[in-house]
């Protein structure tokens, strides 16, 4: 059952474009030419988002595809799909990746047993707060959010994966 999802090229080196549209095509089995913009963030940067389809677990293919390059923000969501949950990655230089499961409004779920073992551990409401950040991946999404901001209104491409 094929699903979507969408790769967010958040901040990479111009030098590396050409690489990360290499390791997409070869994930998704199709040529790929990505429209990329400057980060103003990051000046000097590029950024870029792409569309995507492809079978499930897609998104994980892409993710560990483009974690070759340690330099590079990305992001990249999958929708879920019959049998199978939505996913949603984070990476950024130094923190390395992070992978949640994702509803069909793209929050992240964090299930029953996950919880438990949380508030096992938490000794202190310090703690329980401690440990829910890492789970939803809060230090990710701080590191991100400017970058996000910075792509409003950037070109989206759309991909389909082959076979």
């Amino acid at each position: 059952m094929p699903t979507r999802g969408v790769v967010y090229v958040h901040s990479t080196p111009l030098a590396v474009c050409p690489h990360v549209e290499w390791a997409i095509a070869r994930v998704l089995t199709a040529p790929v030419t990505l429209h990329w913009t400057a980060q103003p963030v990051d000046p000097g940067a590029r950024r870029t988002e792409c569309s995507w389809t492809g079978r499930a677990g897609t998104g994980a293919e892409l993710a560990a595809a483009l974690r070759q390059w340690p330099m590079i923000r990305f992001e990249i969501t999958e929708e879920p799909s019959p049998g199978c949950d939505g996913e949603r990655f984070m990476f950024v230089p130094g923190r390395g990746l992070f992978r949640a499961t994702a509803g069909a409004a793209g929050d992240i779920q964090l299930g029953e047993d996950r919880l438990r073992a949380i508030m096992a551990s938490s000794r202190a409401p310090e703690a329980l707060q401690h440990a829910l950040d890492k789970a939803l991946g809060t230090a990710w999404d701080g590191e991100l959010e400017p970058y996000r901001y910075a792509g409003d209104g950037a070109p989206v491409t759309l991909l389909t994966r082959v076979g």
